[in-house]
């Protein structure tokens, strides 16, 4: 593509008034504005003769296979070095699809006889295909009179996953295995419910471990020790509606919830635990039998990354009736959902409430810091106040909405997204510790 510059443009705009005023003057002079408009026209083309050849451009683009949502990549485009060829400045913007955003022009200058490299920053924000159509270059002939672009075909596709960088590494650094699943025997109520064996008494154990009929047995006093169960049922159940798409701290509500749900499937994996996946909004998506083992990591994560953006509403009571009827023995349900108010969350309560009487659920929500700031922001003005008073109604209907589901025994887990994980994994040891499953 071939096309005049603004400077093009200007100097031969500025030539049009001296015509106009030699016409005036003169009206046979009006050959030497006919000879300006020419030579323009001659430099111009002048430029584009000595201008780099589209056609001698060459460019490789490398991208990334995959990235994990929420992470940062980079797109590198070479252009390689061209044979007696002066020192030349190129300008590069990426096409994507549509709902990408292609980011700011990058400028590069190509020594002569070297190559030239761009980095592009990729940031992915939504799971699913990232879809790199094309490379646009641009560049000027010598004088600047002429721009010259070429488009670089890509077609490339990168996998934007699910993001479980550290569940291998920083998660088991931060919870010791042994403390977490009971590979070493736990003394103190509360940290199993499994007998293991027994031990003689000593000062500081719990008198109401106290096994008086092997005491009498053996003449000393014997108290039993127990670890933690390692084979529960954990279902991970997603809300895929519309109200897990609304963007937290530059991520959608349902990635957040995604990236601590596989966290905590490894760490239960790890500890001998069963994990299954629900997924629903209008309809059920998708539905995995709880299976134990770390070689079960891998579909749960295939799993989660085909979880689509969803603009539709959340049927709760199919959804959680399906999940009853398909779960045979008690189980701990993680419901990663969210609501606007008390009218809206009726028939989410009556269904929740409805599968808390066979399996231990915990409603897990991601607190709204925006909201949060508004209910808390001074009344510098009249609209501050407003903003003020809805936010602090909003809050109440929610507090009201927990309120009712802690009633009714279910766990309600309220952070901030970057708490999530960590809140999670404590309200998950909590329940096994106390031996609710």
């Amino acid at each position: 593509m071939i096309q005049p510059t603004l400077r093009a443009f200007t100097i031969f705009a500025i030539g049009v008034p001296l015509a106009l005023l030699l016409a005036i003057y003169d009206p046979a002079l009006w050959l030497w504005s006919f000879a300006y408009g020419a030579l323009v026209l001659a430099v111009i083309a002048a430029d584009f003769a000595r201008a780099f050849p589209p056609r001698r451009l060459q460019a490789t683009v490398d991208t990334p296979h995959s990235l994990q949502v929420g992470d940062h990549g980079l797109l590198t485009v070479t252009i390689a070095p061209a044979a007696r060829q002066r020192r030349l400045s190129f300008e590069l913007v990426r096409e994507q699809s549509p709902d990408a955003d292609p980011g700011e022009i990058v400028r590069v200058v190509r020594e002569p006889g070297q190559a030239a490299q761009v980095r592009f920053p990729l940031w992915a924000q939504r799971r699913g295909k990232m879809h790199i159509i094309g490379i646009w270059v641009r560049w000027r002939g010598p004088f600047g009179l002429v721009q010259l672009s070429r488009r670089i075909a890509v077609d490339r596709l990168i996998d934007v996953v699910p993001n479980v960088r550290g569940v291998r590494s920083s998660a088991l650094q931060f919870f010791s295995r042994e403390v977490l699943f009971g590979n070493k025997v736990q003394e103190q109520r509360g940290e199993g419910t499994e007998f293991d064996a027994l031990r003689e008494y000593t000062a500081g154990l719990d008198s109401r471990f106290i096994d008086w009929k092997h005491s009498a047995r053996h003449r000393k006093l014997l108290s039993k020790e127990f670890r933690t169960e390692r084979n529960h049922q954990i279902i991970l159940a997603f809300d895929t509606g519309y109200l897990m798409v609304d963007p937290v701290d530059g991520l959608p509500r349902l990635d957040h919830a995604i990236n601590a749900g596989l966290l905590l499937a490894w760490i239960s994996l790890q500890g001998g635990d069963f994990v299954g996946l629900l997924a629903f909004d209008e309809v059920l998506r998708q539905y995995h039998q709880p299976r134990r083992g770390v070689a079960n990591f891998p579909r749960l994560q295939r799993a989660t990354a085909g979880l689509d953006y969803r603009h539709s509403e959340t049927n709760f009571t199919l959804g959680l009736a399906e999940l009853g009827a398909r779960l045979q023995r008690r189980a701990l349900v993680i419901l990663f959902t969210d609501f606007v108010d008390t009218v809206t969350a009726e028939l989410m309560i009556e269904a929740t409430q409805r599968i808390a009487r066979r399996h231990v659920v915990v409603f897990v929500t991601l607190r709204d810091a925006i909201l949060h700031g508004l209910a808390d922001a001074p009344p510098v003005s009249f609209g501050a106040v407003a903003q003020s008073v809805i936010a602090h109604g909003f809050l109440r209907e929610r507090l009201t909405v927990f309120e009712r589901l802690q009633r009714i025994g279910i766990h309600c887990l309220d952070v901030p997204s970057r708490s999530l994980p960590v809140g999670l994994i404590n309200r998950y040891l909590m329940i096994k510790q106390r031996g609710l499953l």
